[in-house]
């Protein structure tokens, strides 16, 4: 069972809620841990985030009880590696438009037998093998590593059925922003055709058993949450500052 199932189950099918990081601030992961969220989404494929910083972030997270999920750039042996080094709970991967992007990250990100992830016994991940030995600690990790594509373009939507059908992977995120600009009407995140697309998709993944997460405003969450999506990413430190220093000056101003 991976960490993401583990987590759900025993929400009691509560929806989850998770907020990103897109700058090194474990201040923020701080405050997001006290004020309730479930997991931290580390930005690395828009931002500077460098894979010390991630592992950093993990740390703290995990100490505070967040589910913690990188977001590597691409399916590069190079990114995968080093993102499931710093011992994330989840491994995300953007722009998984067909199949082999999926299968790309499955191949680096699994010990054998389900992958082919190279042998390394000093990092997070495997404990520094301190515990288990490193076998036991491998198959642990294979075990309970969830492994995230994202669906978030119209071609992916179409080949929702086969993504979601690759052996080894664990969930789909959904994109509601890049889903909206392959359609062509970028930003209408309530499009018919964007809406109908991401429903299929959340379809073809409940069809193969994967678990479901969005990236999506605190509006659509109960939409979406009858839809069957389990996890939801509904803000970021970006979003807290602006909210945040908006709010302010307003009150200061009297206009609130």
């Amino acid at each position: 069972m991976s960490k993401l199932d583990d987590a759900i189950e025993r929400g009691g099918g509560r929806p989850l809620f998770g907020i990103a990081c897109n700058t090194y601030n474990p201040v923020m992961v701080e405050i997001a841990a006290m004020v309730g969220y479930d997991a931290l989404w580390i930005e690395m494929e828009h931002t500077h985030v460098s894979f010390m910083e991630a592992a950093d972030l993990c740390r703290v997270a995990s100490a505070l009880g967040l589910l913690t999920m990188i977001r590597i750039p691409d399916s590069r042996r190079e990114n995968v590696l080093k993102a499931a080094e710093c011992g994330p709970d989840i491994i995300d991967l953007p722009m998984a438009n067909s199949p082999e992007p999926a299968q790309e990250l499955v191949r680096h990100a699994r010990y054998a037998p389900e992958g082919q992830r190279g042998f390394f016994g000093g990092s997070r991940a495997v404990r520094y093998t301190l515990c288990d030995p490193i076998a036991e600690e491998q198959k642990r990790i294979n075990r309970e590593l969830c492994l995230m594509v994202q669906i978030e373009t119209r071609e992916a939507a179409d080949r929702a059925d086969e993504i979601c059908a690759v052996a080894g992977l664990n969930a789909i995120l959904l994109g509601p922003g890049d889903m909206s600009a392959s359609f062509g009407v970028p930003g209408e995140t309530n499009h018919p055709a964007v809406q109908d697309a991401m429903e299929r998709a959340v379809n073809s993944a409940k069809r193969q058993g994967r678990r479901v997460a969005m990236a999506c405003g605190p509006a659509s969450v109960s939409q979406w949450a009858q839809k069957g999506v389990e996890l939801f990413f509904v803000g970021g430190d970006i979003a807290c500052l602006k909210l945040g220093a908006k709010s302010l000056l307003a009150e200061a101003r009297g206009d609130a």
